[in-house]
């Protein structure tokens, strides 16, 4: 079975459960922080069909009933967790790879946003402040996850975005300044160690 028959019925699943596609979140990601000559094609090939490919094609598989949506008088959205796009070589000369496949879906943000406007379509990206402690990050020799925050950061500001009765669109948002500008500026509950002053800061921020 081809993935865009996997996914397309992945959809059909969820519309006939629950009624419609109110909301997507592109969120599945890989991540390989290697240079070229440490990067075999079959990882970025890996990087590149599930981060940028796989936001595409889940944005376009679900852009019907999207639609739909926003016709029916919904304030439809898609949120893809990616950086702001930024051409300074800092961020792509140690690991060229991962940038293009992470940048494709911040690419698919800006696209998107502009094409689906028409349609009444809200489409933004959220990205971190910090490095968050998931389980991708423990597969990044030498990170230390207690000087993370955790994932509940950006569920609680991914909330905001999704829950706004006049969502912007084309927007790339970062945690801290979404809760911020929402009046949270305590961040301590998601602290991995409480107590922690100086957090890894996360890529492209």
């Amino acid at each position: 079975v081809r993935v865009k028959d996997q996914i397309q019925g992945a959809v059909q699943m969820a519309v006939d459960l629950f009624g419609g596609i109110d909301i997507l979140v592109n969120n599945a990601s890989a991540i390989s922080l290697t240079d070229t000559e440490h990067t075999p094609m079959k990882r970025y090939d890996l990087m590149n069909g599930i981060n940028a490919r796989g936001t595409y094609l889940c944005t376009q598989a679900c852009l019907a009933e999207l639609k739909k949506s926003a016709q029916a008088g919904r304030k439809p959205q898609v949120l893809t967790m990616s950086p702001p796009l930024s051409m300074k070589p800092h961020w792509f000369e140690n690991h060229t790879a991962y940038t293009m496949a992470k940048y494709g879906m911040s690419m698919c943000t800006l696209g998107h946003a502009g094409e689906f406007k028409k349609y009444g379509i809200a489409v933004n990206s959220l990205w971190p402040r910090t490095a968050i402690a998931t389980a991708a990050l423990q597969m990044i020799p030498g990170v230390d996850l207690k000087l993370c925050r955790k994932p509940e950061i950006l569920s609680d500001a991914a909330h905001l975005i999704l829950t706004s009765p006049n969502p912007a669109t084309g927007q790339f948002y970062i945690d801290d300044e979404l809760l911020a500008a929402h009046g949270v500026t305590d961040l301590e509950k998601y602290s991995v160690t409480p107590g922690t002053k100086k957090f890894i800061p996360d890529f492209f921020v």
